[in-house]
């Protein structure tokens, strides 16, 4: 195997790979940042970096997600552990995030839960900005907790994990607020074969025929752990936010709304608990 420098693996590097990922991963072979790249073009590449390096980009050619070739994803202010038991975190998420620090005043001692937290990314983002808040994440997946709790001992967040399906972990206790990013894709949607979705965990993505089996459970269930008052908030598909507000006025939820992400499609349902519900447990 000849000698490379960085340029040189860069330009030859194959066609079909965004660039950045080329230069995220030759950074990962060489143990060094994009920067290091930028300021050293014609280093040269030892030979085991250079087969790391052409390992790697063949799993990318391949159609593997480069957040699982790197075994990181960056989200909010956090860079996060993933590997194939999570879902990648999303920018779009963040949304969901921001939405949630607005109705959480902050310096209060108020009570949060994220259900299907995978790596962790919602809880551990609003531990970071609400440092006095009680955050419960739960996942009924044992691989996603290990993650998720690796990440929060990481970065030095308090965020209590809890094994189980969406709200059956919460037991009788209630919250302020509720937030979720569950799975909403339709269960035979094509998109799951292609691209990044083939290589993520399909419980994490796929949720009966229309999509709406988890938020259908999540919102039939959410009052009975939120105070009055409390919000419930839910990130959904581009084409569900009427389903979805249907889902949480029929439910006795006020304020419904849908909001957009910055690509002005619907992203975020959310409303928030009324008591005037006949048959529901009082506050």
């Amino acid at each position: 195997m000849s000698e490379a420098t960085v340029a040189g693996l860069l330009r030859i590097q194959a066609t079909g790979i965004d660039p950045v990922d080329g230069e995220l991963l030759l950074a990962e072979a060489l143990g060094r940042s994009r920067s290091w790249l930028y300021a050293h073009p014609e280093a040269a590449v030892p030979a085991p970096a250079r087969a790391r390096f052409e390992a790697l980009l063949a799993r990318r050619q391949a159609g593997e997600p480069v957040a699982y070739l790197l075994g990181r994803q960056g989200f909010w202010s956090l860079e996060l552990e993933v590997s194939p038991a999570t879902l990648i975190p999303r920018p779009e998420t963040e949304l969901l995030v921001e939405l949630a620090l607005a109705r959480l005043p902050a310096g209060q001692p108020l009570r949060v839960a994220d259900l299907g937290t995978g790596s962790g990314a919602i809880a551990l983002a609003l531990a970071r900005e609400r440092p006095q808040a009680r955050i419960v994440a739960t996942d009924a997946s044992l691989e996603a907790l290990a993650v998720a709790r690796r990440n929060a001992e990481r970065l030095g967040l308090r965020v209590e994990f809890r094994d189980g399906d969406w709200l059956v972990p919460l037991a009788q206790e209630r919250f302020d607020l509720i937030a979720s990013n569950p799975p909403y894709i339709e269960q035979d949607d094509p998109h799951l074969a292609q691209g990044d979705l083939r290589f993520e965990p399909p419980a994490a993505l796929a949720s009966g025929a229309d999509g709406l089996d988890a938020i259908r459970v999540i919102v039939r269930d959410a009052g009975l752990h939120l105070h009055a008052g409390g919000w419930l908030l839910l990130e959904h598909g581009w084409n569900q936010g009427p389903a979805v507000r249907v889902l949480l006025e029929a439910a006795g939820f006020s304020e419904v709304a849908t909001e957009r992400d910055l690509e002005g499609r619907d992203r975020v349902s959310l409303g928030r608990w009324s008591q005037k519900v006949p048959g529901r447990a009082p506050a």
